[in-house]
């Protein structure tokens, strides 16, 4: 069976990981932590990056610095992962979902003002598959009532909008380095953007469990001690030494991608334009990632059907996220505002074929070829 998805993996990994496994410091905030944070602040333009456990973990460090309390609510679409929504429900808030817009399967910004009361705090966009989210509309909404806006790119790393990274636009950004992402930290790993500097502080004093370690290392205090709330946010130096090791090549890594989702969209177009599938459309603001590649079938039915007919020719391709709003946890921490147009019914047509750094251009051809066979 052809999976879905393998970790990327380029050769460095080995040398770097010897490396930390050999160095007298394997906890957080080591070197490699510390060269993979330079590299995000410098390659992406954010004001400061810091590594974490998970994007997970990012994303409840935003909740904790845009003082989400019990009470407060929070926007952001019902079609994404639980974490985007945990983080800030963990903290007592009412998670106000919005529909998406279904060209991008990104929240569609035109809702979003309609459902700001006085009790939202933060926006969170979801730039789904590496596309961007329409940002100059939700940081303009966020100016004029005075909101946050966490971004979640979790799946954007190496993408832009508006020539800006995904991540760097927000007042915080988080990303994921799991090993279903364009580039992995081993498995797990994650980082927050600060992309505004009052949070920066606070920040590192949440991420060393509520303590000024940070500043006592940098000789601004004799001694360090608990001044704030916090956790265990910093993740081991092997997790940063793979993935620097992937950040060195990560135009390579996004290049290739690229070509295979170009790939699959030259080939796939024909079906497309018959009006038998849709595939998806990349704005033209966009710069994308290729984080995954998605048709999108007639019906729930359809897709169960190729599923299983790519299944039996040895190829596995897979639906994603069921709607927030409509989980068990989604009614008692959240509510939908407006009408469901089209998230329910998009998200049960969207189907994700294998694409990954070392899928062979042989197994792409094949499930374009299979793909055309079912719905000739």
């Amino acid at each position: 069976m052809i999976p879905f998805n393998k970790p990327p993996y380029t050769g460095r990994e080995d040398a770097y990981v010897i490396e930390a496994m050999r160095s007298p410091h394997l906890s957080g905030d080591g070197p490699f932590s510390k060269k993979c944070e330079a590299w995000l602040g410098e390659q992406l333009g954010c004001s400061k990056a810091l590594m974490t456990p998970s994007c997970t973990q990012a994303l409840e460090m935003a909740a904790i610095l845009a003082g989400i309390k019990p009470g407060d609510e929070v926007i952001m679409p019902s079609y994404t992962f639980v974490s985007t929504a945990n983080a800030f429900a963990l903290h007592g808030a009412q998670i106000v979902f919005v529909d998406i817009r279904p060209d991008t399967m990104n929240i569609n910004h035109e809702l979003i003002e309609a459902a700001v009361t006085e009790k939202t705090r933060v926006i969170v966009p979801v730039h789904y598959a590496g596309v961007g989210c329409d940002m100059n509309a939700i940081m303009d909404i966020a100016q004029r009532h005075d909101l946050i806006v966490v971004e979640d790119a979790a799946q954007g790393v190496a993408a832009k909008v508006d020539g800006r990274a995904l991540g760097t636009i927000g007042h915080l950004g988080a990303f994921s380095f799991h090993e279903t992402k364009n580039c992995t930290s081993g498995g797990e790993g994650g980082a927050l953007l600060i992309n505004d500097a009052r949070f920066i502080e606070r920040a590192e004093i949440i991420r060393e469990k509520g303590t000024n370690r940070a500043q006592f290392f940098r000789g601004f205090i004799d001694k360090y001690s608990w001044v704030d709330i916090g956790g265990s946010y910093l993740p081991s130096e092997l997790q940063c030494a793979y993935l620097y090791a992937q950040l060195e090549l990560l135009q390579e890594l996004t290049d290739v991608r690229l070509r295979k989702w170009n790939r699959y969209r030259d080939a796939l177009s024909t079906i497309d334009e018959a009006g038998k599938i849709s595939i998806a459309k990349i704005p033209d603001n966009v710069e994308h990632n290729a984080h995954m590649f998605y048709l999108k079938c007639r019906d729930l039915e359809e897709r169960r059907q190729l599923i299983g007919y790519l299944r039996d020719k040895g190829y596995m391709a897979v639906f994603h996220y069921v709607p927030l709003h409509s989980s068990k946890a989604g009614v008692k921490y959240g509510r939908f505002h407006g009408e469901d147009l089209h998230t329910t019914t998009e998200s049960e047509r969207l189907l994700r074929l294998p694409i990954y750094h070392g899928l062979a251009d042989e197994h792409l051809d094949a499930v374009i070829g299979h793909i055309r066979q079912f719905y000739s």
